[in-house]
């Protein structure tokens, strides 16, 4: 018996506590965190330092209207963040989820136009097999078709969708690395000609995708083509990091392995590793001065901007990540990983593509590698694989709708900044059997 709401409508196990890379369920259950949760859980579990401040926090001033006043754990935040101004960022502005530091985005990049007198700039460009969030500004700007289904005849026109950057997938047999590249700049331009240079107002991307297709990275190369679209027509970029960001691929920005800085960053999942809700946007010097020089702030505000015991919680985070030095760990892990997941998989029949960058990598599922043809949905195989990895005493993130929104399996391990290479091991070992398990009930 539950009153909760649960996602699939089934009665999940419960969580009661956690330590390091570990959950333990309320049956006895000991499980590796292997994926962070949704790529959130950056310190693993049960970290006394952050406890501490939250309680700290709490006790002290648990909360203050921003219409009023700051706190000092938003502003310390704020200047840990950034500190040395990575990209040319220079202001933060915190709310409690990457869906609503995405719906912040889109409407600073809209006021940032008001603010310059190009009222017509109303559209964005995203791509589709994107994800962008839940909330119905968010979801309209991203191309998650599985997720979008329901919701299509209230979702903003405002928002189209060019080609994701998918070569596994979508890169044609004979064309070079730098030919679909040039395709896929092609397809922008052509969007953007379509609905009228001047009335695109930025095209928002992730990185490196998360959920939707799987940890999928970017050509060499691309980000930079993309760049000089939007420069050329006077856009901004936009560059979605809640999933991909705050050192989960290896560096403390994923954009910094691109060769492009964006003219707003979301943050949210590893800014505060899962003990507090919190996300947030990072923002150019550009746009901040376009609205000193115009009506002076940010026409947009929540109930729980900038909460304080969620900054004092992510300030924590961010403090640890730095002083512990744990990116330069992600790093070395993530070789680690890859390396693992490419010995056990590599040759795996029913295993098309090993993808991602640091500690967040994908394996997608085929009937043959050859052909890269799917599975049946109906199968829904990555569900199949999550379970046999729980049975197993690990959690994953399963994902179906991989090329299409309907089409396709991968499942993603991202572990835990703090994890060891014998963690890896086992996370690979227990996975692998994870996988033939599953395929065995086909």
């Amino acid at each position: 018996m539950t009153r909760v709401l649960h996602r699939s409508g089934a009665i999940p196990p419960i969580a009661v506590s956690g330590e390091g890379i570990y959950l333990h369920t309320a049956d006895g259950g000991k499980i590796i965190d292997g994926s962070g949760g949704a790529a959130v859980a950056c310190l693993g579990h049960g970290n006394k330092r952050v406890a501490e401040a939250i309680g700290r926090q709490a006790a002290t001033m648990a909360y203050a209207h921003t219409g009023t006043f700051s706190n000092q754990p938003a502003e310390d935040l704020a200047d840990i963040l950034l500190s040395g101004e990575p990209g040319g960022l220079t202001r933060a502005w915190f709310c409690s989820s990457g869906s609503e530091g995405n719906e912040a985005a889109i409407k600073l990049a809209r006021q940032y136009f008001l603010e310059i007198g190009q009222p017509q700039r109303i559209r964005t460009i995203a791509r589709r097999q994107s994800y962008h969030g839940t909330t119905l500004g968010a979801l309209a700007a991203g191309g998650n078709m599985m997720r979008r289904e329901y919701y299509e005849p209230i979702l903003s026109q405002a928002h189209s969708l060019v080609s994701p950057c998918f070569a596994y997938r979508f890169q044609n047999d004979g064309e070079t690395d730098a030919q679909y590249v040039d395709r896929l700049a092609a397809e922008l331009e052509a969007e953007f000609q379509r609905l009228g240079p001047d009335t695109v107002i930025g095209f928002l991307a992730e990185p490196v995708v998360g959920a939707t297709t799987g940890c999928v990275t970017a050509l060499p190369g691309y980000f930079k083509r993309m760049r000089e679209v939007c420069d050329r027509h006077g856009a901004l970029l936009i560059l979605d990091e809640v999933m991909c960001g705050m050192g989960r691929t290896g560096t403390m920005h994923a954009w910094e392995q691109e060769g492009v800085t964006p003219d707003i960053q979301v943050i949210a999942k590893g800014l505060g590793g899962g003990y507090q809700p919190i996300g947030g946007i990072l923002i150019a010097d550009r746009v901040v001065q376009a609205l000193h020089n115009g009506t002076g702030g940010f026409l947009h505000g929540q109930t729980y901007q900038a909460h304080p015991v969620a900054c004092a919680a992510a300030l924590e985070v961010q403090r640890i990540i730095r002083e512990e030095h744990l990116v330069d760990n992600v790093a070395a892990m993530g070789k680690r990983l890859e390396t693992a997941l490419i010995e056990r998989f590599g040759n795996h029949r029913h295993v098309g593509d090993i993808r991602g960058r640091g500690l967040f990598w994908a394996l997608e599922f085929v009937t043959d590698r050859a052909g890269k043809q799917v599975f049946d949905p109906a199968l829904k195989l990555n569900e199949r694989v999550k379970r046999e990895a729980f049975n197993r005493g690990l959690a994953t993130y399963p994902m179906g709708g991989t090329i299409d929104g309907k089409r396709g399996d991968h499942i993603i391990v991202a572990p835990p900044y703090i994890v060891t290479a014998a963690d890896i091991d086992t996370i690979v070992d227990r996975l692998g059997d994870a996988v033939d398990a599953a395929l065995a009930t086909l």
